[in-house]
């Protein structure tokens, strides 16, 4: 795999504990003011809803990410080798 993989597959882990984190923050007060309980359809929309969000952020971002001078230096991804 090359670096460029390796950046791939970081940037999707990463977006995915972002989606999880912001998810989680938007549900815990929602679970404790009890406007819907645990497994409930709403907490389903919550997260559904933080998912596409996320989504369409991460895929906006990802050229800007990718192409930013500072993130290609420091990983090297100006290269095809695969380290």
């Amino acid at each position: 795999m090359t670096k460029k993989d390796w950046f791939g597959i970081i940037y999707v882990s990463a977006w995915v504990v972002i989606w999880g984190s912001i998810g989680s923050v938007i549900d815990l007060p929602l679970l404790n003011r009890e406007i819907y309980v645990a497994g409930s359809i709403g907490q389903l929309a919550t997260f559904v809803i933080t998912a596409v969000v996320s989504l369409f952020i991460g895929i906006w971002l990802f050229p800007k990410v990718s192409k930013n001078s500072f993130v290609v230096a420091a990983l090297g991804l100006d290269s095809d080798d695969t380290k």
